[in-house]
C-alpha cells in the first residue's frame, strides 16, 4: 500500500547559476553580436599590416598575405583568450589584435635587415622568440609588474605614440598612385585633413556603437571620395580569388637576430602590462575577480598567440581596448560572443577579396587616420603619466631622461633611400643616410636599435635604481619608505595608522585586511582591502558609507574635507552650492552621504548629472552604488600611498559610463 511519503515528489535539484560571462546566447544573437565586435575591431586590425607594408616597401601580393594572415590569426588568438585551453587564456570577453606598440620596432627591424619580404624574416624570428619567452615567463609575470609602474609604462607609451607619428605623416604625404613622397601636394593634404575631420565629426555627433567605429567610417568615406576622383581603383578586388589561405612561413624560414629578439621581448613585456590592464578593466565590467592565475593565463595566451602569429606571418597580440569598451557599452558579457567574432575573423582571413578592398585605401586617407590613432596612443601615455607624482624628483628624472633618450635614438636612426617629388614636379632620389644605430658596436646596438627599446630599457633601469636598489624588498608604502617586509611585520596598531586613510579609518575593514597577512606581494595587499570591504555585513557596509563626508563639504577654513574631492575645488560659488544642495537632498532622501569618486567624474556637470540620476534608485541599489564608488576611491588612495601599486592603470580603461 502506497503511503503519502511514497507519493511525495522529491524537490528538483537547485539549478546552478551560470555567470553571464559563461552564458551562450542563441545562435542568431551570438553571430550578430560577434559581427558587431568584428566591425569595431576591423579598422584597427587591418591598419597595422597596412602601415607596416607601406613603411617597409612590401609589394601588393605580400600586403594581401599580411592582411589575410592577420585576420586569420586574430581569430585564433581571440578564441584562445576567450574560450581557453588548459592554462592558456583568461576566459573573459577579450578580443585579441595586433598591438600598435609593436609597429615601431617591427618597422625598424624589417628596414634594418633588408626591408620588404627579406626584412620580415628577421621580424618573424624575433616575434616567435619573444612569444616563447612571454609564454614561459607568464607564471612569474605578477612578480615583475613592480618593475613597470605608471612612470615606466606611461613614458614608453608616449614614446611609442610620438615615434609612430612620422609613419602616419609619411603616408599622408604620399602619392597613392606612384607611391612617391609629395609633401607639397594640396590634393594629398586635403585627403589627410579631410579624413581627420570626418573622424572627429563622427566621434562628436555619432552615439553608441556608431561612435566606436568612427575611424572605420572615416576611412570608408575618404576611400569613396578618392575613388570618385580617380585616385584609387578597385580593379584588384575583382581580380582577386574568393578563397585563399596564407600558409605558415609564407615568406620563408625565419631569421633569428639577437638585437631584434631583445627589442621584441621588451615590447612584449610592455604589451603584457597593457593586457593586464585590459583584464582588470574587463573583470570589473563583467563582475569577476581577477586573480594571479588569471593574469598568468592572459600573458600565456598573449605569448602563445604571438608564436602562432610569427608562424602564420603575423605580429604580436594583445587585447583590443576598443572591444573592452564595447563590452561596457553593450552590457553583453558573454565570452562566447568574442569567440564567435574570432570565428568570423578566421573566415575573413580566408577571403583574399577582403584584403584587396583594404589595400585600395589611398595612402593620404590611411595617413590621416593613422595620425589620429598614433596621437591617441601618445595621449594615453600622457594620461598614464598624469597619475605619477612628479613632485617626487625620482619620477621626474625617470620620465624626462627616458623620453629624451628614446626620442634621441628614434630620430637618429639610419634612413632608407626614398623618392620625393620636387617643386618642379621631377622625381628626386634621396640616398640612404647612416644613423646612430650604425655608430655603436656589438651589444650596444640593442638599446640603440629603436627609440622604444632605448626608452623602455632606460625607464626600467632608472626605476630599479631609484626605487628598488638599496632597499630590503620592494618599496610598497609611505611614498616608497616602507617595504613589503615591514608591512608584514607591522602590529595591528601600526597597520591601522599606515592604511587607515584608505578606508576612512573604519576599523572592521582594517582588521579584516590585517588578518590576511602575510602578503606575498602588492597585489595581495590590495586584494586584502577589496575582500575585506566585500565581506562586511549590511550594518558594517552602512557604517563604511557613513564614514565618508558629504560631497563638497568644507571645514571651517573653507578647505574641502575629502582629498578625493580636490577636483571640485576650483568651482565658482554658485556651482559649489549646487553640489552642496545635491548632497543635502541625497542625505535627506537616503539617510547616508552621497559618495562619488570625483577623480573619475572630474567635470562638475557630470557630478550633478550622476548624483541627481541616482536619486531615483532604491535604497538597496544606492548602497550598492555607494560601495562601488568607495571601492574606486580606496583603489586611488591605495595608489597614492603604495609605490608600484598599480602599474597597469591606463586612462583608456578607467572611464565609467555616464548615468543618463
Amino acid at each position: 500500500m502506497a503511503t503519502d511519503a511514497d507519493s511525495v515528489t522529491p524537490p528538483a535539484p537547485a539549478k546552478k547559476r551560470v555567470h553571464p560571462v559563461d552564458q551562450v546566447p542563441p545562435a542568431g544573437k551570438l553571430l550578430t553580436l560577434g559581427a558587431q565586435h568584428v566591425v569595431a575591431f576591423y579598422a584597427g586590425a587591418v591598419l597595422v599590416p597596412l602601415i607596416i607594408a607601406k613603411a617597409i616597401g612590401l609589394d601588393d601580393d605580400a600586403l594581401t598575405m599580411l592582411i589575410t594572415a592577420d585576420l586569420f590569426t586574430c581569430g585564433i588568438a581571440s578564441i584562445i583568450q576567450s574560450v581557453g585551453i588548459w592554462k592558456i587564456g583568461v576566459r573573459l570577453p577579450l578580443l585579441q589584435g595586433i598591438t600598435f606598440a609593436a609597429l615601431a620596432p617591427v618597422i625598424n627591424i624589417a628596414n634594418s635587415n633588408g626591408g620588404g619580404r627579406v626584412g620580415l624574416l628577421t621580424v618573424y624570428g624575433a616575434v616567435i622568440s619573444a612569444g616563447i619567452f612571454t609564454f614561459l615567463i607568464a607564471p612569474f609575470f605578477a612578480k615583475l609588474i613592480r618593475f613597470f609602474p605608471a612612470v615606466v609604462t606611461g613614458t614608453v607609451i608616449t614614446i611609442i605614440g610620438v615615434a609612430l607619428l612620422p609613419v602616419g605623416i609619411g603616408d599622408a604625404t604620399t602619392d597613392p598612385l606612384t607611391h612617391t613622397s609629395d609633401p607639397s601636394s594640396t590634393r594629398w593634404m586635403l585627403y589627410a585633413v579631410g579624413t581627420i575631420l570626418a573622424i572627429v565629426i563622427m566621434q562628436r555627433f555619432l552615439r553608441g556603437f556608431w561612435g566606436t567605429i568612427a575611424v572605420l567610417l572615416g576611412l570608408t568615406a575618404g576611400t569613396i571620395v578618392a575613388w570618385i576622383l580617380g585616385d584609387t581603383s578597385f580593379d584588384a578586388v575583382a581580380n582577386a580569388s574568393w578563397v585563399g589561405f596564407t600558409p605558415p612561413f609564407a615568406f620563408g624560414w625565419p631569421r633569428f637576430d639577437v638585437i631584434a629578439i631583445v627589442s621584441m621581448i621588451v615590447v612584449l613585456m610592455i604589451i603584457a602590462v597593457e593586457s593586464t590592464g585590459s583584464v582588470f578593466a574587463t573583470g570589473e565590467i563583467v563582475g569577476k575577480r581577477i586573480r594571479k592565475d588569471d593574469i598568468a593565463a592572459t600573458v600565456r595566451a598573449d605569448g602563445f598567440a604571438t608564436i602562432i602569429g610569427g608562424v602564420f606571418n603575423s605580429f604580436p597580440y594583445t587585447a583590443f581596448s576598443e572591444n573592452v569598451g564595447l563590452v561596457r557599452l553593450t552590457g553583453v558579457k558573454s565570452r562566447f560572443v568574442v569567440a564567435a567574432a574570432g570565428g568570423i575573423m578566421i573566415i575573413l582571413g580566408l577571403l583574399p577579396k577582403t584584403a584587396k578592398v583594404v589595400e585600395s585605401i589611398p595612402s593620404p586617407v590611411l595617413g590621416g587616420a593613422a595620425m589620429t590613432l598614433f596621437a591617441t596612443v601618445a595621449v594615453v601615455g600622457i594620461q598614464t603619466l598624469s597619475k605619477v607624482d612628479f613632485t617626487d624628483h625620482r619620477n621626474l628624472i625617470i620620465a624626462s631622461t627616458s623620453l629624451a633618450m628614446g626620442l634621441y635614438v628614434e630620430f637618429s636612426q639610419s634612413s632608407a633611400p626614398e623618392q620625393v617629388i620636387g617643386a618642379d614636379g621631377q622625381t628626386i632620389d634621396i640616398p640612404a643616410l647612416p644613423g646612430i644605430d650604425e655608430a655603436v658596436p656589438g651589444i650596444l646596438q640593442i638599446p640603440f636599435s629603436a627609440g622604444i627599446t632605448m626608452g623602455a630599457i632606460t625607464a626600467i633601469l632608472l626605476n630599479i635604481l631609484f626605487f628598488h636598489v638599496g632597499a630590503k624588498g620592494p618599496r610598497v608604502a609611505g611614498g616608497g619608505s616602507i617595504t613589503l617586509d615591514e608591512v608584514n611585520s607591522m602590529t595591528k596598531e601600526q597597520f591601522h595608522l599606515t592604511f587607515g586613510e584608505v578606508v576612512q579609518d573604519v576599523g572592521w575593514v582594517l582588521d579584516r585586511a590585517y588578518d590576511q597577512k602575510p602578503f606575498e606581494d602588492v597585489h595581495d595587499l590590495r586584494s586584502a582591502f577589496q575582500e575585506a570591504m566585500l565581506t562586511g555585513s549590511d550594518e558594517q557596509h552602512l557604517e563604511l558609507i557613513r564614514a565618508f563626508p558629504d560631497l563638497g563639504r568644507e571645514d571651517e577654513s573653507g578647505e574641502l574635507v575629502a582629498v578625493d574631492h580636490k577636483g571640485l575645488s576650483q568651482l565658482e560659488e554658485d556651482e559649489h552650492q549646487n553640489v552642496v544642495n545635491l548632497a543635502e537632498a541625497y542625505q535627506e532622501h537616503f539617510g547616508f552621504p552621497l559618495v562619488i569618486c570625483a577623480r573619475e567624474t572630474e567635470r562638475y556637470d557630470r557630478v550633478l548629472r550622476n548624483g541627481w540620476a541616482r536619486m531615483d534608485n532604491s535604497e538597496t541599489s544606492e548602497k550598492s552604488f555607494a560601495l562601488i564608488e568607495i571601492a574606486k576611491i580606496a583603489n586611488y588612495r591605495f595608489d597614492d600611498l603604495v609605490a608600484d601599486a598599480n602599474p597597469i592603470t591606463s586612462a583608456r580603461f578607467t572611464r565609467q559610463p555616464e548615468l543618463s
